[in-house]
């Protein structure tokens, strides 16, 4: 535990919901949801908007069309927030080594060593300019927590949402904790919480007082330990900056369950195809091969096959991803199929299976290239957070090429009324609404499906012609050291 709040925790505010709101003047003030529009999708991020009407992350997203109807309602742009988040992550990167992002949106900063502050009042204004250049580079708000420990900061940001600041004074830890419930800890999620309350502890200040052996006896002895000194505020985990990833893993879940036997294994394959690809892209290796199967009745399936050596051979995968498949039994339905690799190294060992699977491979490709008759051949670019898939909704059609899928709140030029989103797509229609970030609301306009003047297009920057912070914080000016008293910026006792 430090005696001065040098761990730095931001959260970026309604992150995927935000940066659509900054994209489309339109729906700036409204409630916005992204995620999956398939029927079993789900809510990947709300705005506030649609917050107070209930509406939050992870909700089927069909609940939340009931509770509101009238919000927007649109599939995820993964370009446009990945790009965004790397602008925040540089900036964080200006303040210290040691940065350990959590997620697109989420990470600790470890102030001490990047030198940038070493009391309340030198973190209080890094926070303070953070806000402020974050806002000033991307357009978007982020909340920011400052305290001893990593479990304080991250729950000083929470408690500052939305757009907020909030210093937790080394010392006040107890006192701060006490009264909130037992789910702000880490690793207390839904059963842990039933289970101490039924025990008669749903305040952080009940699990300091029963004492680490009635912890230890209900919970078991890690998780006792561990539960009893955060309910203390004891907590001495550092910031690491590169945190090593176990896994890598793609899914998707289905509108409709796949009876197909055929259509199932060519699911399969595509997502043994993209697995592989973020393996590649993460620059790993791995050697044990593993493929999900969520069947009609909700029974979940896994199967692995260890490999001889690590690869990030498409083919190899492909193969043992399909070789998996013929030990499950599917004829009931699919709902849900997963392939994803562990026993990650970052390196490869070539394997006798790649070597006869390469010219099958070429064969496959160069067919691929061609298309079938009438269409273009154009990847599939679906990821949902984290590299996880975001639904059907966005799926290749045989029927429509690719090119001609419009899902909605995506990018599209036209050749005459320029750049815009789409709103709806339908009945061989889509509609269109022209705007750009730095606009007003823009017009909205009809099309079919099939006008050639309309394409789709790389989404805008949310900032145009911003002000350069390259050399920050070192000359950061002082009238950008963030709100004033009052503004958002709080300090807790």
């Amino acid at each position: 535990m430090r005696a001065a709040p040098t761990i730095l925790h931001l959260d970026m505010d309604a992150f995927y919901a935000s940066a659509e709101q900054a994209a489309k003047p339109s729906l700036r003030g409204k409630p916005v949801v992204v995620g999956g529009l398939g029927m079993r999708g789900v809510v990947a991020t709300a705005s506030y908007e649609a917050r107070r009407l209930g509406v939050h992350s992870a909700m089927p997203m069909a609940q939340a069309r009931r509770l509101a109807p009238n919000a927007a309602y649109l599939v995820p742009r993964f370009a446009l927030y990945r790009t965004v988040s790397d602008q925040v992550m540089e900036l964080l990167g200006r303040l210290s080594p040691l940065v350990e992002p959590l997620s697109l949106d989420e990470a600790f900063v470890d102030l001490e060593a990047g030198r940038v502050a070493d009391d309340s009042a030198s973190a209080r204004l890094v926070g303070e300019q953070l806000r402020t250049v974050i806002r000033a580079v991307t357009g978007l708000s982020g909340s920011v927590g400052l305290a001893g420990s990593k479990m304080l900061a991250k729950i000083a940001s929470e408690e500052a949402k939305p757009d907020g600041l909030l210093l937790i004074e080394p010392g006040t830890e107890r006192e701060l904790l006490a009264p909130m419930s037992v789910r702000i800890l880490p690793g207390v999620g839904p059963a842990t919480g039933d289970h101490l309350r039924r025990a008669g502890m749903t305040v952080v200040s009940h699990l300091a007082e029963a004492g680490e052996a009635e912890l230890v006896r209900l919970l078991g002895k890690a998780h006792g330990v561990a539960l009893h000194r955060m309910a203390q505020g004891y907590d001495d985990r550092p910031v690491v900056a590169e945190r090593d990833a176990k896994s890598v893993s793609v899914e998707d879940t289905f509108d409709v369950d796949l009876h197909d036997r055929v259509r199932v294994r060519a699911e399969v394959e595509r997502l043994a195809a993209r697995c592989v690809q973020r393996l590649r892209g993460a620059g790993r290796s791995g050697r044990t091969v593993v493929l999900k199967v969520r069947r009609y009745d909700f029974s979940t399936l896994t199967r692995s096959e260890t490999l001889r050596g690590p690869t990030d051979d498409p083919a190899v995968v492909r193969e043992a991803a399909a070789r998996l498949l013929e030990a499950v039994d599917t004829t009931g339905g699919v709902r849900l199929l997963g392939v994803g690799v562990t026993g990650l190294a970052d390196f490869t060992q070539e394997d006798l299976f790649a070597q006869a699977a390469h010219a099958e491979q070429a064969a496959h490709a160069e067919h691929a290239a061609e298309g079938p008759e009438g269409t273009d051949a154009v990847p599939d670019e679906r990821e949902g957070p984290a590299g996880e898939a975001t639904g059907a909704e966005s799926r290749k059609s045989e029927e429509t090429p690719a090119s001609r899928r419009w899902p909605a709140g995506h990018d599209v030029r036209h050749d005459v009324h320029g750049h815009g989103w789409v709103q709806g797509s339908g009945v061989g229609r889509v509609t269109v609404r022209f705007e750009e970030p730095w606009t007003p609301p823009g017009r909205v306009r009809t099309f079919r499906v099939d006008d050639p003047a309309l394409q789709p297009a790389d989404p805008l920057p949310l900032v145009r012609d911003g002000e350069d912070y390259s050399s920050w914080p070192a000359s950061l000016p002082k009238s950008l050291s963030g709100p004033g008293p009052g503004e958002g910026d709080e300090s807790r006792p």
